[in-house]
């Protein structure tokens, strides 16, 4: 009989070996499953390496498939702008066409005048010589008479040559004298009718050009569809753009073009600008308008203040004050006389500098004097006061040297030349001036009536704003709603009628019209 020792120790041995085996067949099926695992890892990233694959493909065919699309796309849109440029050059050839036979046309007229001059001068030369036939007739009837009157009355030969001579050379001279007289006053009479016409058409072309140039400003458009949409439904969009503007917009059968009418040049320019971005947007109505208007207003600001800083660029002047420099750029649409001031300032500012160093003396100072001289003309729009004066202040105001605050002041004689430059400055002013086709009297005289115009206007009160429109012959007065009621309306157009009538010198007749606009504006949100 075994010891209760071998018994327990042969059990626990038992249950060692049970141990080892159960580890060794639980390794044995976890290395089976992991085996098992990787296998179908390898099955899931292959089946996903696949997909993958088959994805890739089919966006690659899809992005193929776009871009074939797409270059069809490019390829039609790139025909429809080549068409479009097509057309518009076979317009264009149209209208040079057009041109060159117009101008074919006026050399015709003129070589037919030409001819009918060469013809009148023909028939005047076989007038003279007929007047030579006569007098050379009249010394042959002379001798014959004197024989005779030798023969009949037994004269000596020099009494009877006294007596004949004397008779036939009064009868000769007075017919000469006819005839001469007649033939000149139809030659002088031919003459300054022909001079008169050739005057006249010269001088109609070059006034049409200059007020086409002066006063209207052409837009052109993509279609003439868009002419009604400018117009708008009852004229509304073109009345909103000529009130925001106080510019006429002037809507004819001109092919694909509109024009704007006014006699400041600013606003001229503001309403073009404005237009032509209602153009580009498409959309047009009275909001739109005056979006565009207010922006425009902007560009054109801006646009001045880029004149006067180019202008001080090329002079190659420097430190000039921001205030002098917005003021300057206004003269790039101021005019005197018809002369561009700002023109005019660079002419005497370089004029005075070419003196100044023949002279031997400052040439930056005297150009610098020479481009601010008229700059109060800037200011005149809106304050009070002499340009000499207002121009004075600015420059006083912002630190410029005497020079140029003598200069300002003595081109005007207002006070005495204190420098040597001043001096350069005056003769230049008036060499840019008064060269031939600088200025002109009747554009000036113009502009300042139409400005009076909406001056008067705006004396009165309760009034907004005021357009002078149709070269003066009508005046739009804007009236403010709340303080002007519909019956004031008639006082008011019958006030300033009376005011053009004491003040003014004007042909024809002014159409004074009150407009009184009652807006409510509300807001969906």
């Amino acid at each position: 009989m075994e010891s209760p020792q071998a018994i327990g120790l042969a059990a626990a041995l038992i249950l060692l070996i049970g141990f080892l085996l159960g580890f060794l067949v639980s390794r044995s099926r976890e290395r089976q499953r992991q085996r098992k695992e990787r296998a179908e890892a390898r099955d899931d990233a292959t089946r996903i390496l696949t997909r993958a694959k088959e994805e890739a493909e089919s966006i690659r065919m899809a992005g193929e498939l776009r871009g074939r699309e797409e270059a069809v796309r490019l390829r039609e849109v790139w025909k429809e702008e080549e068409s479009r440029r097509r057309e518009e050059l076979e317009r264009a050839e149209r209208k040079l066409v057009e041109r060159s036979e117009s101008l074919d046309r006026r050399f015709d007229r003129l070589n037919e005048r030409d001819a009918a001059q060469e013809a009148r001068t023909e028939r005047l030369r076989e007038r003279e010589e007929s007047v030579d036939a006569l007098q050379r007739k009249a010394r042959e009837t002379l001798e014959s008479a004197q024989a005779r009157m030798e023969e009949i009355a037994g004269l000596s030969s020099q009494d009877a040559k006294a007596q004949l001579i004397s008779a036939l050379e009064e009868e000769a001279k007075a017919e000469a004298a006819h005839h001469l007289r007649r033939i000149r006053e139809e030659g002088q009479w031919t003459a300054d009718r022909e001079a008169k016409k050739i005057i006249g058409m010269a001088i109609q072309r070059m006034a049409a050009d200059e007020t086409a140039h002066a006063t209207v400003s052409v837009v052109q458009l993509p279609s003439d569809d868009m002419k009604g949409r400018i117009i708008g439904r009852e004229g509304r969009n073109i009345r909103a753009f000529e009130q925001a503007t106080g510019i006429d917009v002037i809507i004819d059968d001109t092919p694909e073009a509109i024009v704007l009418s006014g006699f400041d040049p600013v606003r001229r320019e503001m309403a073009r600008i404005a237009m032509e971005k209602l153009l580009e947007d498409g959309r047009i109505h009275p909001g739109r308008i005056e979006e565009m208007v207010a922006k425009s207003h902007s560009e054109v600001e801006e646009g001045m203040r880029e004149a006067a800083e180019q202008a001080l660029y090329d002079l190659s002047i420097h430190n000039v004050h921001s205030e002098i420099v917005k003021v300057l750029g206004r003269l790039k649409f101021r005019t005197s006389y018809g002369q561009n001031q700002l023109r005019h300032s660079k002419e005497v500012a370089r004029l005075a500098g070419y003196m100044a160093e023949e002279m031997g003396l400052d040439v930056q100072l005297a150009k610098r004097a020479g481009l601010l001289h008229d700059v109060g003309k800037g200011l005149t729009h809106e304050h009070e006061g002499t340009h000499v004066e207002l121009g004075y202040e600015l420059c006083r105001k912002h630190g410029e040297p005497p020079v140029v605050l003598n200069s300002i002041r003595a081109h005007h004689d207002e006070e005495p030349h204190r420098f040597p430059e001043s001096f350069l400055v005056t003769a230049a002013d008036v060499i840019s001036g008064s060269r031939p086709g600088a200025r002109r009297e009747m554009l000036e005289t113009y502009v300042k009536r139409l400005e009076r115009l909406e001056a008067i206007a705006m004396e009165l009160n309760g009034v907004e704003r005021c357009f002078a429109v149709q070269a003066g012959r009508e005046v739009r007065v804007m009236v403010e709603p709340d303080h002007v009621s519909d019956e004031d309306m008639a006082q008011i157009s019958e006030r300033v009628a009376r005011r053009f009538e004491d003040e003014l010198q004007y042909p024809g007749q002014i159409k004074v019209v009150v407009i009184r606009e009652t807006r409510a504006i509300d807001f969906a949100r």
